[in-house]
């Protein structure tokens, strides 16, 4: 029987059943068909014509032999930097350069949405779930690293790209076995198994060497406690790596060497800390090359090595040292490292408008830590409606920096209650704090306090979120909805970002998972294709694991890093 209007399945799915609600009128006789045939036959010879010239003319660009143009992917994360982050560092850069009040930030003119970002088990996230969230484009538990709810390994679109041919690469100022990180570059089900990223990274899993270049601080899980490392065995993975062909920078000597990344020989990995790149307010630029030129070594390098290739590259910035200063409530730390981040991201925009490679950059966080708010009321009377950014930059250290500098002058010398209150007063909180309003009593706390590291860095940076009227709601993460900025020197990857269906574009508001998927849409891979080859993958603790004894063992292990 033949039908006017096409048919709906019936919920069974059997295509032999026709809807019900198709009536007999609409059915054609054998009579009635033959009538309408010749009617049929004449629109068929006229239309023909035209559909052909139609189809040939779309297949000029889009049929046959045509290939995906070549694209570079720069996905950038501001770990920890919630909206509030960017409304301190934009006054705070106005009132220190004497700026308009319409002088923005660099992020500021690519904002175009915002994202969700609870966890698979929590609305709150921690920085693995939400990494993994955007590498894997699946939601996981808080602390999975590349690893489903189930705790099996799921593909990333780091992996996917490099089995593609692209070229990839890492650029952190934390750890580069952190959390964000190592959520791109390898699989584990718990972030604390750094040891086991690590290997992951150079290559020592089924689908081998995935990532090109590698630039932050973390050499404590590369090498073995004997040789100033944290490793729970006796490998040195940065000697095997060498071994393998990798080329090393783990100092700002050998980092300079690499010329700005015109004289870099990939893979590169750049270990230029033990834990932790130090905070850019405490920054030693002589020591410590800043986030910016980490960037610009990066960018430089894999242009380079894929400008005769067919294929781009994948890389991921992350300014991560946000984070830190967020948990441990430090406003003139937090400011700084946001700037430092902004520095970055001019850096990425002066190389995407001279670079003739279709290039998309998305920015995003994974999560706001420590509640920040620009507003703080400080006595009982009606609250002031303002912050002072002098405060932050009267301020020239964090408060981890000063814990670390009294820690090592108790150390050095034996000084009475009386010499230790002076040199409190007079270097820790007049010359490198810059307050002088202090009270007596402000004194003695810091010195009770001197032989509590936790204590005292959250008393001397509660000094300074008071007198900045700055407030916060916790030491840890928040739910708030973060920031999605993004653009593109091609005009078909820009109209794609501003589409507002799921998965498909950014503008709006995204839970972090379509992030994820929006990356996968763009290159054209398939993720669940990569996940099949994980199957073999070594990602879960050997022998007993104890969390608390192995979240107590890297407490000591900072606490080591503070004091030293």
């Amino acid at each position: 029987m033949f039908f006017k209007k096409s048919y709906q399945r019936v919920p069974s799915g059997d295509p032999d059943f026709l809807d019900e609600k198709a009536s007999l009128d609409e059915i054609e006789t054998p009579v009635q068909q033959k009538k309408s045939f010749p009617k049929k036959a004449i629109w068929a010879m006229v239309l023909l014509p035209v559909y052909l010239i139609l189809l040939a003319t779309y297949c000029l660009t889009n049929c046959g032999n045509h290939e995906a143009p070549k694209r570079n992917v720069i996905f950038m994360v501001t770990d920890g930097m919630g909206p509030a982050s960017l409304s301190l560092a934009r006054s705070f850069k106005q009132y220190r350069d004497k700026l308009d009040i319409d002088d923005i930030l660099a992020l500021d003119s690519i904002l175009i949405g915002s994202s969700r970002t609870r966890s698979n088990d929590s609305l709150v996230t921690d920085s693995a779930a939400g990494a993994t969230a955007f590498s894997c484009a699946l939601k996981s538990y808080n602390g999975a690293i590349g690893v489903d709810p189930e705790k099996s390994p799921c593909g990333t679109i780091l992996e996917a790209l490099k089995l593609r041919g692209w070229h990839t690469g890492l650029v952190v100022t934390t750890r580069i076995t952190d959390a964000t990180p190592a959520a791109f570059s390898s699989h584990a089900d718990y972030r604390f198994q750094e040891d086991l990223i690590a290997q992951h990274q150079l290559g020592e899993y089924p689908l081998g060497r995935m990532v090109d270049l590698m630039i932050g601080g973390g050499r404590c899980h590369f090498l073995p406690k004997a040789n100033q490392g944290c490793r729970n065995d006796d490998r040195n993975l940065i000697e095997e790596a060498q071994k393998n062909g990798w080329s090393y920078a783990g100092d700002r000597k050998s980092f300079d060497a690499l010329d700005e990344g015109r004289n870099v020989k990939l893979p590169l990995l750049s270990l230029l800390a033990p834990t932790d790149i130090p905070f850019d307010i405490d920054r030693d630029s002589s020591v410590h090359p800043s986030l910016a030129e980490e960037v610009k070594v990066a960018l430089t390098s894999l242009s380079d090595a894929t400008k005769d290739s067919k294929e781009g590259f994948f890389l991921l910035i992350e300014g991560s040292r946000i984070d830190h200063a967020g948990h441990q409530n430090d406003p003139a730390a937090q400011v700084r490292e946001v700037l430092a981040y902004d520095e970055a991201m001019k850096e990425v925009m002066k190389f995407v408008d001279n670079t003739d490679t279709e290039t998309v950059v998305i920015s995003t966080s994974d999560h706001e830590t420590g509640g920040l708010v620009t507003a703080r009321q400080v006595t009982e009377n009606y609250p002031d409606y303002l912050w002072y950014p002098e405060v932050l930059l009267n301020s020239s250290h964090s408060g981890e920096f000063l814990v670390k500098k009294m820690i090592s002058k108790q150390s050095q010398t034996n000084m009475d209650d009386a010499s230790l209150e002076t040199y409190i007063a007079k270097e820790i909180v007049e010359q490198d704090m810059g307050i002088t309003d202090y009270t007596k009593e402000e004194i003695q706390t810091v010195k009770k306090f001197a032989g509590d590291p936790n204590r005292l860095l959250g008393f001397l940076n509660n000094m300074i979120s008071v007198r900045s009227q700055t407030g916060w709601s916790t030491s840890g993460h928040s739910a708030v909805d973060v920031n999605i900025y993004a653009f593109s020197n091609s005009d078909k990857i820009n109209k794609q970002l501003y589409q507002r269906d799921p998965y498909t574009g950014l503008i709006g508001n995204h839970e972090n998972i379509e992030i994820g998927a929006f990356m996968a849409n763009i290159t054209g891979v398939d993720l669940s294709e990569v996940t099949k080859l994980l199957k073999d993958v070594e990602h879960s603790p050997k022998g007993a694991f104890n969390m608390e004894a192995l979240s107590e063992d890297i407490h000591l292990h900072a606490l080591h890093e503070i004091r030293h």
